[in-house]
């Protein structure tokens, strides 16, 4: 099995913000392959589905994005998951709008979910899905930007982007980290 945490923020004021890219990969996996309907369990809405022989568990915290890691250690233990078999899928101001990095570890990057997910599980080696953001946004107002929603501009190719973010947490679950790295970071 396969853990999807998708990081973002709960309630309708967020919904459709920057900092709400993981959940609305989670609800375009969800719909694509006609996964059960996300019910409330501990720390997060939880779903699963099933793409070629593996299953996936789709996470969406409740915690809120700066304590995502609570999510992340109690949905690993009750599935029996090892971490190797986590990917998050989250934004990343430091990248273009919808370029996509898989990584395997690495820093926070200043991004308090993953922080968040660090600290609470005591490691920092654990897939990431980063889904660029790009940081068009004024000095000392970075807080503001993530939970605007997408530009007009961006809005046109939303779409598109959030499936290449599907197609990269599929490729994670079926190729394993490294096949997956190949296939998502190309230049």
């Amino acid at each position: 099995m396969i853990l999807v945490l998708c990081l973002g923020n709960i309630g309708p004021e967020y919904a459709n913000t920057r900092h709400n890219i993981g959940f609305m990969v989670a609800d375009y996996l969800a719909a694509k392959f006609d996964a059960p309907k996300f019910e409330l369990g501990r720390h997060a809405f939880v779903t699963e589905f099933k793409s070629k022989g593996q299953t996936y568990a789709l996470v969406k915290p409740t915690t809120y994005m700066n304590l995502s890691g609570k999510a992340a250690r109690h949905w690993l233990s009750a599935f029996k998951i090892p971490v190797e078999n986590m990917i998050v899928v989250t934004d990343d101001l430091a990248l273009p709008f919808g370029k996509l990095r898989l990584k395997g570890q690495g820093s926070a990057g200043g991004h308090n979910g993953l922080k968040d997910i660090q600290a609470m599980l005591g490691t920092d080696v654990y897939a990431r899905l980063r889904f660029g953001v790009d940081a068009n946004f004024p000095k000392g107002r970075q807080v503001d930007y993530v939970l605007e929603p997408f530009s007009a501009d961006e809005r046109i190719d939303l779409i598109t982007r959030i499936e290449k973010a599907g197609e990269a947490v599929l490729a994670f679950g079926a190729l394993g980290l490294e096949r997956a790295m190949n296939a998502v970071n190309v230049k």
